[in-house]
């Protein structure tokens, strides 16, 4: 109600508070400008009452998440099914997704994992989700061929270790 009350005496007394300070008197004018002057408070003031400043957030009730960091994990291990799984040792902030990078180069299958924010790369990516559980990272890279190929992290040149034959 309070709201209503100072919007119809915007209405009507703001048009009647400027026509007073272009025709009006001196005493007039000083009216009119302190008239405004009350309806621009009385706004402010209703404005942060409908609006309470939030309370400030608890220290130890919302931790907010750690960003993860941009690495390049080297996987330790491989398992060939459908798909290929890849695992690594998890970070303490492991990232949600990691881009991966996959290319046969002769009977070789080379892979490269970046985790974290990407600067952008030339290569097709795959962005793919990490599954952490305890102190191991994983994820499943689709394949289409799956026989006979060795796979080898990209970046270093070793083979990656099967712990299930392919």
């Amino acid at each position: 109600m309070l709201a209503l009350s100072l919007g119809m005496a915007w209405l009507l007394l703001a048009p009647l508070a400027l026509w007073l300070l272009v025709r009006g008197t001196g005493g007039e004018r000083v009216t009119a400008i302190v008239t405004l002057v009350l309806l621009e408070a009385g706004t402010i003031v209703m404005s942060s009452a409908a609006h309470p400043p939030a309370p400030p957030p608890a220290a130890a009730a919302h931790v907010a998440p750690q960003p993860c960091a941009a690495r390049t994990p080297v996987p330790t291990s491989a398992t060939v099914s459908k798909e290929l799984v890849l695992s690594w040792a998890a970070a303490p902030h492991e990232c949600a997704t990691a881009d991966v990078v996959v290319r046969t180069h002769g009977r070789k299958v080379l892979v490269w994992l970046h985790e974290g924010p990407t600067a952008g790369t030339h290569r097709p990516v795959l962005t793919l989700p990490v599954d952490v559980k305890g102190h191991t990272a994983a994820l499943k890279v689709p394949l289409k061929e799956k026989s006979g190929y060795v796979l080898v992290d990209g970046r270093t040149g070793r083979r990656i270790p099967l712990s299930a034959p392919i």
